[in-house]
Order: structure tokens, then sequence, then C-alpha cells
């Protein structure tokens, strides 16, 4: 009966530690695991969380956006992005809009910014200028 309880809680330990979630990101202590830049900007930060529940935080989208371009993409479970108009909130970045305009600044000077619903990226655009891209259609400015 020990042995049985002691297997039940290593096994739910195990499922608890790797958990594919995302995780706060620590802005102005935490740096960007691409460029090592504190991350500081909370509405163009990015983050990755791995298959076994690894984090790798991004100061910006385009770090993230080069960070893959290197790496194997099908250890990824999640690929998140800070919501323009939420800083701080995470959202999926494969089923985000983007907006590329040089009237909003981005970290590391891509002018990327990612918006949870296509809407706020039209009526931003409208505002700011720019160019609207899906995600496919970002991951393919940033190939090699």
């Amino acid at each position: 009966m020990k042995k049985q309880i002691f297997i039940l809680f290593a096994v739910l330990g195990l499922g608890y530690g790797c958990s594919v979630s995302p995780k706060p990101i620590d802005y102005g202590h935490v740096g960007c695991h691409y460029c090592s830049m504190t991350i500081v900007d909370k509405q163009h930060a990015a983050q990755l969380v791995t298959t076994k529940g690894k984090v790798f935080n991004f100061d910006a989208i385009e770090c993230m956006m080069n960070y893959l371009k290197d790496e194997d993409n099908s250890t990824i479970a999640l690929f998140l992005v800070n919501d323009f108009d939420q800083p701080g909130q995470l959202v999926d970045a494969t089923k985000a809009t983007y907006l590329i305009s040089e009237n909003i600044p981005s970290p590391m000077g891509e002018y990327l910014s990612a918006f949870a619903n296509e809407e706020a990226a039209v009526k931003t655009m409208n505002k700011e200028g720019g160019n609207i891209f899906t995600w496919a259609e970002t991951k393919k400015r940033f190939k090699p």
C-alpha cells in the first residue's frame, strides 16, 4: 500500500513539474533568451514554452522569430506574444495578427507588434500606418 501511494505521488509530482503553460514574465528583471536585453516592454515581449514545459522569454517578437530560425520548432508547445492593446497579456502567437508600422517602435527596431484580434490591428494600422501580417507571413519575413 505504501509503495502504491509513493508511486501515485511520484506520478503526480512529475506531471505537475512539467506543466506546459505560459509563465508570467518578470518585467525589468529577466533577460531576453535571444539578445540578453532586460525585458521591460509589456507591449512587445514574447514567450515560447517547450513540450517539456521549459519557458524562453524574449524582449521583442522579432527576437523570438530570429531564435526560431535556428531551432527545431517541433519541440515548441506554445508560441506566445504580448497583445499590443493589453500590455503584459500573452496570447497565442499563431492566431495573432501582426502589424509592422514605423510609427510604433519595438525594442529591436523591427516595428513589429501583435494583436489578439484582427480588428484591433486594422484600427491601429488605420491610425498609425503600416502593413498587416498573419503568423505564417510574419514567420516568412524572418526566414534565412
